[in-house]
């Protein structure tokens, strides 16, 4: 199970950010194939490497490793919006995100 979380992860991640297996090799300064490696499961990368990686999705390693988090830099921004609300407006907004989650 373990051996599947870091590629499937990546390849999740890599995708809400929009941006091609091939592009986000290059613009690690590795080879274009070298994201498809670690998704395809034929290779994992060194810790520096997974450092530049979670850099380059503008995450950290705990978001990145956050299973209960399916979109971690949409968290991050809607937790810095929420910080700027006054204590009236953070009630209201988590009243109607209980309301959603209780719907589901």
């Amino acid at each position: 199970m373990y051996e599947n979380f870091l590629p499937d992860r990546l390849a999740e991640l890599r995708m809400q950010k929009g941006i091609s297996a091939r592009d986000m090799s290059l613009s690690l300064g590795q080879a274009n194939n070298y994201i498809n490696t670690i998704e395809n499961k034929k290779s994992l990368p060194s810790m520096q490497s997974f450092f530049y990686i979670c850099e380059f999705l503008d995450i950290t390693p705990q978001e990145f490793f956050d299973e209960g988090n399916s979109n971690p830099k949409m968290l991050k921004t809607f937790v810095d919006e929420a910080k700027k609300l006054d204590c009236e407006s953070f009630s209201h907004i988590l009243g109607i995100m209980k309301e959603l989650n209780r719907h589901k």
